[in-house]
């Protein structure tokens, strides 16, 4: 963690990493995110759930945003700050950036996924007509032991419980 990260930050992450802990204990990849107002108040969390909805989006940035929106009544949530616990992909990634967030906070990186800063850079696309602030690698070692000790436990198992 970086010395200058606010404590709100550090408060919101633990949140998304208990989300995601909600996930592993459905069967669902252990990934988290809790959406936060300009304000610094709670707007809406959610971990992964593609299996259980037999829905591909169900992404837990995906689920967080639609939760937000609808509180809000607003698909816009301008100002606000998405806390994840994985780098977001490319469908979450252009997600945020049209509900105009303005700043991701993730913990661990996405080597093989990841659209913000491992193998792709959309935020940083100067065509785009948003900026996102990103905050990575906060609480990511708690992110990443997650989703390996998830992934260790599946790949134990076997092959038709997997």
């Amino acid at each position: 963690m970086n010395a200058k990260q606010p404590l709100a930050d550090t408060r919101w992450m633990r949140l998304a990493l208990d989300m995601a802990a909600q996930a592993v204990a459905v069967g669902e990849v252990p990934v988290g995110a809790v959406l936060v107002s300009a304000a610094g108040e709670y707007l809406a969390g959610a971990h992964n759930a593609p299996i259980a909805t037999h829905d591909p989006s169900a992404h837990a940035e995906m689920r967080a945003l639609r939760a937000a929106g609808l509180q809000v009544e607003n698909y816009r949530l301008t100002g606000s700050t998405l806390y994840v616990t994985l780098e977001p992909c490319v469908m979450c990634a252009g997600a945020i950036l049209h509900a105009r967030v303005a700043r991701v906070v993730y913990g661990a990186a996405d080597p093989k996924a990841g659209a913000v800063e491992s193998l792709y850079q959309l935020f940083d696309d100067p065509r785009f007509n948003h900026r996102i602030q990103v905050e990575a690698g906060l609480l990511a070692d708690a992110s990443a032991t997650l989703l390996k000790d998830f992934f260790r436990a599946r790949r134990a198992r076997p092959r038709e419980e997997a």
